[in-house]
């Protein structure tokens, strides 16, 4: 059992979500995306966000089988 998520990394998870179709289950291509679509400067934060949006493709992707 992981720690809970920050709100702030949440509601930045959700609405790249939102707004980037192309984010996958795949945590160092979501590393990328993130860097690209925001101005986070911090590499913790873009990595917590990327793991996050990672975790809700594989939870999403098995909940559909």
């Amino acid at each position: 059992m992981g720690t809970v998520k920050p709100t702030y990394i949440k509601k930045l998870a959700n609405q790249l979500l939102k707004e980037v179709p192309e984010f996958t289950d795949d945590f160092d291509v979501n590393k990328k995306i993130v860097a690209e679509h925001t101005n986070v400067e911090s590499k913790g934060i873009r990595n917590r966000i990327a793991g996050y949006i990672a975790h809700k493709k594989r939870r999403g992707s098995r909940n559909r089988d």
